[in-house]
């Protein structure tokens, strides 16, 4: 078994927080046990997705309300033909220089204090910013012993836009993988009582900036949502079970 220190050190090469021997077992587990942000929910349909982003080409997916890393996910892109299109894409970033894919199992979130930086992310950061669409996104608080998942959503009810970065791997018989990793941040004011970190969410007037602008251009934009604009809730247990996804997941507890 190799030693917690060698995964510590790996983190901090990386930027990444979900590096950790005791993170990785928990995982295999089906338990949460991941920093910000390890879950989300898409129910809205592509066609609405389409409109609200206004994008010239969306790939077709079902609703989730339970989305784990290490699975694919709608990503928005900037298209070389200057189109704003939406791909499915694998959750778990894979640089281009990766020597193989194993490594995107501890990439699915980039820190935005050092996303600039660091080795993993700074090219992408520079070239191959996307966009995450997103219904709400979970995070547990710690009660006692035991961690109540919350469900984090905009209070206009519209689909959100979670900042991350995307890479293209070849793998060795020659197939291009797409990866992509969500960036967080600090927490804002409805986040701090649950949780110190939250993913980046763009604003609807930075999107376009955001996919392609210039890298001085996007830095401030790297910074916790506008509290005002978000609404957090407590829900079942149950989502911290990877095998459940259905609607009832994301409804309120009494």
């Amino acid at each position: 078994m190799r030693s917690l220190f060698c995964w510590q050190s790996l983190a901090r090469r990386t930027g990444c927080r979900f590096a950790g021997y005791q993170s990785t077992r928990l995982h295999r587990q089906s338990n949460y046990t991941f920093p910000m942000c390890g879950r989300f929910a898409l129910k809205t349909p592509p066609a609405r997705l389409a409109t609200h982003f206004d994008l010239a080409e969306v790939e077709d997916f079902l609703p989730r309300y339970n989305i784990p890393p290490g699975t694919d996910i709608p990503v928005i892109r900037h298209s070389p033909e200057g189109k704003r299109v939406l791909h499915l894409l694998h959750w778990g970033l894979v640089p281009h220089w990766a020597k193989d894919s194993s490594i995107g199992n501890k990439l699915n979130n980039a820190r935005g204090e050092s996303v600039a930086e660091k080795p993993s992310f700074r090219e992408a950061f520079k070239r191959r910013r996307c966009l995450i669409p997103a219904d709400g996104f979970y995070e547990w608080k710690a009660e006692g012993k035991l961690k109540q998942p919350y469900y984090i959503s905009l209070n206009s009810g519209d689909p959100m836009a979670m900042g991350g970065l995307w890479e293209s791997w070849r793998t060795p018989d020659g197939k291009i993988l797409r990866t992509c990793c969500i960036i967080t941040t600090g927490s804002n004011a409805v986040m701090a009582p649950i949780h110190d970190r939250m993913p980046v969410i763009i604003a609807p007037d930075d999107w376009k900036a955001w996919l392609e602008g210039p890298v001085d251009e996007v830095v401030r934009m790297v910074q916790p949502y506008n509290p005002s604009e978000m609404l957090a809730w407590a829900v079942n247990r149950r989502v911290s079970k990877t095998a459940d996804d259905d609607a009832g997941l994301i409804e309120p507890i009494t």
